[in-house]
Order: C-alpha cells, then sequence, then structure tokens
C-alpha cells in the first residue's frame, strides 16, 4: 500500500494548494461531515481534489446535478461500488439523478430501504482491506454518464401541400454511439479509508435509465485522508486561518438591564 512521506519544503507546495468550491463538471459531488455537522473543505493541488477526514466520524457523500436531464452517477469509495460492494468498474449499478436534483448518499446499500454507514476509518478497517482490496483505499470516485436521448417521432406528411417555399424541418437523431470502456481512477494510499458502520433506513427505488454512451460524459475523483497527512503533503495549510472577529448585529433576543 502507497503511503504519503513528509514534506520538508512546505511553503512552495502550498503555493499550489488553493480552496476549491466545486468538484465536477455535471455533477458536483462534496463530502459532508455528519458527525461534526458540517461541509469538508476542498483542497485543489496539482490539478486534484482533497479532503481531510476524522477517524470515527460518520460522513456522506453530496451531490448536486447541474443537467437538465437525468444523469446517472456510478459512485465508488475506495474502489468499491457503493450500491454492489463489487470492485468499482464504470459499467456497473448507480445511482439515476433528477435534473437539478440535490441528494446525499450516507453509507454502503444494504437494500432498498437500508445502508450501513460510511465512516472514517483506519484504512485496515476500511470495508475495502476487510474485503480483500485495500489497493484503492482513500478515493471516492463517480462516473457520470447522460441518457440516450428518446427517439423523436417523424412528422406526419400534412394533407395538403404545403407551398414550395416553405423550408421543411430537419430532426436530429444523434445518440452516441457506445464506444469501449476503459478503467482510468488515480488512486492515492493513505492510513484513512472508509468502515463499514451502523446501518440506517435509506429508501431508493429502481428506475430505468439507458446511457447514451458506454463512456462517461465525466469523471469525478475526490481523495481524502487525514488532516495531518495532507498537511505533510503541503494539500492543506498546517493552520487553518480563522476569519477575524466582526460585530454581530443579533446578538441577543430582548434589551437587558444596564449594568
Amino acid at each position: 500500500m502507497k503511503r504519503f512521506h513528509t514534506v520538508l519544503a512546505l511553503l512552495a507546495a502550498f503555493a499550489a494548494s488553493t480552496q476549491a468550491q466545486a468538484v465536477g463538471r455535471l455533477v458536483d459531488m462534496k463530502v459532508y461531515d455528519r458527525t461534526a455537522q458540517q461541509e469538508l473543505p476542498v483542497y485543489r493541488h496539482n490539478g486534484r481534489y482533497f479532503v481531510a477526514g476524522q477517524p470515527g466520524h460518520r460522513y456522506q457523500i453530496q451531490l448536486h446535478s447541474r443537467e437538465g436531464g437525468r444523469v446517472l452517477g456510478v459512485l465508488s469509495v475506495d474502489g468499491v461500488n457503493v450500491l454492489s460492494g463489487d470492485t468499482a468498474d464504470w459499467s456497473q449499478t448507480g445511482y439515476v439523478l433528477d435534473p437539478f436534483v440535490t441528494t446525499a448518499i450516507p453509507g454502503w446499500r444494504k437494500s432498498l430501504s437500508e445502508v450501513a454507514d460510511f465512516v472514517f476509518a483506519d484504512a485496515s478497517r476500511s470495508y475495502a482491506a476487510q474485503t480483500g482490496r485495500p489497493d484503492n483505499v482513500g478515493v471516492i470516485g463517480m462516473a457520470v454518464f447522460r441518457a440516450r436521448p428518446l427517439p423523436v417521432p417523424m412528422p406526419v406528411r400534412p394533407m395538403v401541400e404545403e407551398s414550395s417555399g416553405a423550408a421543411a424541418d430537419q430532426m436530429r437523431q444523434a445518440p452516441a454511439s457506445p464506444a469501449p470502456a476503459a478503467k482510468a481512477l488515480s488512486t492515492i494510499g493513505g492510513p484513512l479509508g472508509t468502515g463499514h458502520g451502523p446501518r440506517e433506513t435509506s429508501v431508493v427505488s429502481y428506475t430505468d435509465f439507458e446511457r447514451a454512451s458506454a463512456t462517461p460524459d465525466d469523471v469525478v475523483t475526490l481523495y481524502y485522508d487525514t488532516r495531518e497527512r495532507l498537511i505533510a503533503q503541503g494539500i492543506m495549510p498546517s493552520a487553518e486561518r480563522q476569519p477575524p472577529s466582526r460585530p454581530d448585529p443579533f446578538p441577543g433576543h430582548f434589551v437587558p438591564d444596564p449594568r
């Protein structure tokens, strides 16, 4: 298993790290720490995106579709499909998102009504490692597919012939032809992985979805590790800057007596 090594020259590395607002072109993917009740900041470093997890904390993957049509997100954690538990491949099953919807994926899918929580854990205690697949611990991935356009009905010839000067509208039916699938998700090693936590209710249902292509329209990759290891790599600063204290216009509710 690959592991981070301490980087001494941090100043130059920090210059290449910036805090990102969104990850994903068609579907925005973020991580929400359910234990701390806060969205984890995303850091961009050398073209990759990272979040810092806290061991023992439950988390969920938050998805927001930017598309005007339905999309399919084949979601993996530590190289494992979160629905089927199979070693992840983007040809597998996934979650279908309606246009512009926001949803949360809280865990490993156990049934149509239940999941096992995602929990940040030591890599050796991750679900992937415990099922003999430790090589890709530390990464969340999503392959996004647009839906194949529905067939457009042919226009019906009118009973009365139109004038010769009228131009006929041309309808294009050009669904993308399937292309060979490929497996190309970068991995990053680290001591933090995702465990198989307690079960909770999470209801979903089956739906039909036909992909426009066998290859994804976008692949989103988000790496995660402990804060200490990300600092050692220069991916995030050693001390988070706290915003300056500002006056609060509504600090209380009623007028108190003066002292």
